[in-house]
């Protein structure tokens, strides 16, 4: 019960100080492990030796993952290969359609970018599609932040998938194949289906001036749509293949340790950066010192992100060194409670708390580890996808995608409540039904 408690109690701290009283992330996570190691009845002079420890397994394994996730996605922007991809799906695609075009946009450019960054390339084009096709802003725009929304919570290079494979062992070739299996009938119910709904409730029009001011730049020097997409690509299918080597057995053979190699995370991202400053920058006539920008530029933006994950971890191994972490894992299996269901409950009640998709992920994750570690590859994947699942259950007023996407659309509280926040709970349960139904079968 003291162990208990004192999980509860780190717990409370970080939950207070991050909705409360506004504390950032990795300080709220830092206070937090050192009042739960205290009150566990570690010494206080060494309530951070687990922390550090913690910060740096997390950074080694998911750090370098995140920051090489950035590099590709900022290159991809910067030379303009996702406005080629965006472009080339609505020149093809008639105005009855473009909430399935939005939708697909929003599925292939949010497998290597960050949700923020997405948003921030996806949302012009969506007000410009709006504006040319007189369609409520909602009809277009709920199917875009439902694909990016969706591959943000399942699919690595990810920070949330990353941190939850790290720290629950779990496969990452299996967890990609197994997240784009889940996300794609996640983003068609909560997307194109439920903007359909959204719209009528919320039919209001993509606000005057920004669409126009942010309408698509010229095509002019930009990658092909070919280029552009095998940039994205690349790193599925390494990390794929390796898992199909892997799970027939070839990787005794000769070319079979080659594809696992290939397929090892950091390898697949390293290649995958080396692809897009070359196929993107340089063969695209930009100079060393321009690629060295994008490079340098894409540092600054998860900077925040690493922090916040290495904290994570940091918690993560005060819950497991402490013993926390089996004493919870025991009390949800004397509970005769399904592991998946458990995970995805825990992430959801710690994401209405903070608001925070990530600290969410990387505490359930963290309390979900001794329970891990009997469970096969599968079912340690779809562990790791039910915990994505609870990570964005109901946005609200104390989540930052919950203004950033009521200041773009122009939408009051209760229009963003009723299309955005909604959107994100239909995600989060159509997510688990997803999750639950693989479990039976794999």
């Amino acid at each position: 019960m003291n162990l208990i408690a004192a999980a509860i109690i780190g717990i409370a701290v970080i939950v207070l100080l991050i909705a409360a009283c506004k504390v950032h992330p990795f300080l709220s996570l830092l206070a937090g492990s050192f009042v739960m190691a205290v009150c566990a009845g570690v010494p206080f002079d060494k309530a951070f030796d687990s922390f550090t420890s913690g910060v740096g397994g997390t950074i080694s394994n998911v750090g370098l993952l995140i920051a090489f996730g950035s590099i590709i996605g900022t290159i991809l922007f910067k030379s303009g290969g996702a406005d080629t991809i965006v472009d080339t799906i609505m020149a093809k695609t008639p105005l009855q359609r473009l909430p399935w075009a939005m939708a697909l946009i929003a599925f292939i450019v949010g497998i290597p970018m960050f949700f923020e960054v997405g948003v921030v390339i996806l949302i012009p084009v969506v007000l410009f599609a709006a504006r040319r096709s007189k369609s409520p802003v909602v009809l277009l725009g709920i199917p875009a932040l439902a694909g990016l929304s969706t591959l943000h919570a399942f699919v690595p290079p990810h920070p949330g998938p990353l941190t939850a494979i790290g720290a629950l062992n779990a496969n990452l070739g299996i967890t990609l194949a197994l997240g784009l299996i889940v996300a794609i009938p996640t983003v068609i119910i909560s997307g194109p289906l439920f903007g359909r709904l959204a719209a009528k409730w919320v039919p209001i029009a993509a606000p005057e001036n920004e669409a126009e001011a942010e309408a698509p730049k010229s095509a002019e020097n930009r990658p092909s749509f070919g280029t552009a997409l095998s940039v994205i690509l690349l790193p599925v299918v390494l990390m794929l293949a390796a898992s199909i080597v892997d799970l027939t057995g070839q990787n005794t053979t000769a070319w079979g340790r080659v594809i696992a190699f290939l397929g090892t995370p950091l390898v697949a991202l390293l290649i995958t950066t080396v692809f897009a400053m070359v196929a993107l920058g340089y063969m695209q006539k930009f100079s060393r010192d321009a690629v060295n920008g994008m490079v340098g530029q894409s540092f600054g933006s998860v900077a925040g992100i690493i922090l916040i994950v290495a904290a994570g971890g940091g918690f993560k191994q005060t819950l497991v060194d402490s013993g926390i972490g089996d004493v919870i894992a025991n009390s949800i299996t004397e509970s005769a409670m399904n592991p998946l269901i458990a995970g995805w409950l825990v992430a959801v009640l710690i994401r209405l708390a903070t608001g925070s998709a990530t600290v969410a992920t990387v505490t359930a994750s963290g309390i979900m580890v001794p329970l891990a570690a009997g469970m096969s590859p599968t079912h340690l994947a779809l562990l790791v996808l039910a915990i994505g699942a609870g990570s964005v259950f109901f946005s609200h007023l104390n989540d930052a995608g919950f203004w950033l996407v009521k200041e773009y659309f122009g939408m009051s509280v209760g229009q963003t409540l009723k299309t955005w926040s909604l959107m994100e709970t239909i995600l989060s349960v159509v997510g688990l039904g997803c999750v639950m139904l693989l479990s039976l079968v794999l």
